[in-house]
This record gives C-alpha cells, sequence and structure tokens, in this order.
C-alpha cells in the first residue's frame, strides 16, 4: 500500500513517517503526482519519485524467492560500499549512485529495504505480469515545462492486473479508466520527542503535523479531498 494510501485509511507507519522527515513547517505543492489509466483488467500507473521504494517493495514481494534482473541505482548519502553489491559507483555533492545491475530475488531486495531505509531504490524490474520501471537517478521533483502548466510525473512507471495494487492509487473511484492527481503536503507543527537529547535523533524521530489536500482530476470529473494527518 501506497503512503498517501496509508494516510487516508489512517494507517500510518514508519514508512509514511520517512516520506515526511526532511520537510520543515510550510506548504509544499505538487508532490506524490500520479498519472493512471485502466484498460480491462491491466493499471498503467505513471508516478513522481515519492512512490519508488513502496513500489519497489510491493514488486519484490510479488517475486519472492524468484530471482530475475534487477537494473537501476541505489542512491544514499551514506557510504554503501561492501554492503551492497553494485556495478558502479557515481558521486555528485555527497551523494552516491550505485549502479545495480544482477540478478536477485524478490526477498533479497526486501532484505535492503529494511536495511537501507533512507537509501533511494531506482530499481527496474519484473514480476509476473508486474512491470516496474523506475528512472536510475536521484529523486527529483517533476516541473512543468511551460509556466501555468502542472507537472507531469515521468520517474516511476507501474504496468499490473493486480486490481488492489492498481486501485489503491486512485481509491476515489476503483473502476476508474483515466486519472490525474496531485497532492499537496501543508506541515503546520513538529511534534518533538520528550526526554531526547541527541540532536540527531531527535530530528530523525520529530513527527510532522499537518493536512494533505488532494486534487484528482477522474474521468474528467474534479475531486477534492483533505485529510489531517501526524507522522
Amino acid at each position: 500500500m501506497n503512503f498517501i494510501k496509508k494516510i487516508f485509511d489512517k494507517e500510518v507507519d514508519n514508512s509514511v513517517h520517512l516520506q515526511f522527515q526532511k520537510f520543515s513547517k510550510g506548504e509544499f505543492i505538487n508532490r506524490a503526482i500520479i498519472k493512471a489509466r485502466k484498460s480491462k483488467n491491466k493499471f498503467t500507473i505513471v508516478t513522481s519519485f515519492e512512490f519508488a521504494n513502496e513500489m519497489v517493495r510491493v514488486v519484490a514481494e510479488k517475486l519472492g524467492d524468484e530471482k530475475t534482473n534487477i537494473k537501476g541505482a541505489i542512491v544514499s548519502t551514506n557510504d554503501l560500499t561492501g554492503k551492497i553489491d553494485f556495478k558502479e559507483k557515481k558521486q555528485f555533492q555527497g551523494v552516491k549512485r550505485y549502479l545495480i545491475d544482477k540478478e536477485m530475488s524478490g526477498k533479497e531486495i526486501i532484505e535492503l529495504l529494511d536495511e537501507f531505509q533512507k537509501a533511494f531504490f531506482a530499481l527496474s524490474f519484473e514480476a509476473g505480469e508486474t512491470i516496474l520501471k523506475i528512472k536510475p537517478k536521484a529523486p527529483k521533483s517533476s516541473k512543468p515545462k511551460n509556466k501555468g502548466e502542472k507537472p507531469k510525473p515521468d520517474f516511476c512507471r507501474l504496468i499490473t492486473t493486480d486490481q488492489d495494487l492498481g486501485k489503491s492509487f486512485v481509491f476515489e473511484a476503483p473502476n476508474f479508466k483515466k486519472a490525474e492527481i496531485i497532492h499537496n503536503f501543508i506541515i503546520e507543527d513538529l511534534i518533538f520527542p520528550e526526554g531526547e537529547k541527541d540532536y540527531s535523533k531527535i530530528r530523525e524521530m520529530a513527527k510532522r503535523k499537518g493536512k494533505i489536500i488532494r486534487d484528482a482530476v477522474i474521468d474528467e470529473k474534479e475531486m477534492r479531498s483533505e485529510i489531517e494527518f501526524v507522522a
């Protein structure tokens, strides 16, 4: 389940908390962008970078113990040399990009996701009828090509016949044919842990309190929903 669906279902967990760790107070517009199509029993979901790790996890879960070729990159500010098996390492302004091109099982991918929770997993691979393609680079917000236009997602592409997975991105109308969704994050307050003295831990553990505004155009019908959250 993706982090937006978790928030709307009031099932906030640590993966949701990690999504908001970098935010200060303020309004952050045009986030977690989704463009989706449904044709017969197949969903094509194109998104901005925020959904990458969750997509990698859900496809890895489908892969399970089976192995397939994994291509892409693991991006981190930490030195993962000796901790992951990579083909090439590139670095720019302190951000390290470890290029991956090898056979791996879904279980092995999940172990890496669990061990390096703050890393960005831009991996492309398949599991059955589910195909995932993510740009092998550091996360970057979508920007409109022309002034006044809304940004278009182009970072992650997921093709699947998994009905629950496809509908989790467009939960307002499960039988949709075409949808475009943009979220605005409004962070109103930071809730700091009591009794903790270590500044780095305080920063990691601090929760964000605010709301998400979800603007959707589904089959040419405009919809807006709002939800408060603490994560």
